[in-house]
């Protein structure tokens, strides 16, 4: 089997996947992701798609993801290995669509605007 190349976003996270067949190791930037996701919230978060398609064990993953903080990184790194698996057996799409595992998340941060505190957030009124 060839690698299977995908990328997965959330927020300002970047995460780009590997797939090959293998063991079952998850790499996150060269290190166990048991140890780049030291929660056990965050690491069910990347293994998710992978227990809904009941694939665990069977498959390889290099994950390089950039940008963002723990939770934005593990939701992107989810998209990812969701798409790599509907590229490996379009029979794994429906359960991973019904979850909501192949949806990209477009919610960002509101960006400040001039003349206030944050996007939103005014400055103090002061009538006298």
């Amino acid at each position: 089997m060839e690698v299977i190349n995908t990328i997965g976003r959330r927020k300002t996270s970047v995460a780009r996947l590997f797939l090959q067949s293998g063991k079952g190791s998850i790499t996150v930037n060269s290190k166990d992701f048991k140890v780049y996701f030291p929660t056990e919230i965050l690491q069910a978060i990347v293994q998710q798609p992978l227990a809904t398609s009941n694939v665990e064990g069977s498959f390889d993953l290099k994950v390089n993801v950039d940008g963002g903080g723990p939770a934005g990184q593990a939701e992107a790194v989810r998209l990812a290995i969701s798409r790599a698996l509907c590229e490996v057996d379009p029979e794994n799409r429906p359960a991973l669509k019904k979850e909501g595992f192949l949806t990209r998340d477009p919610r960002m941060v509101e960006r400040k605007k001039y003349g206030r505190r944050k996007a939103r957030k005014k400055f103090q009124f002061s009538k006298r």
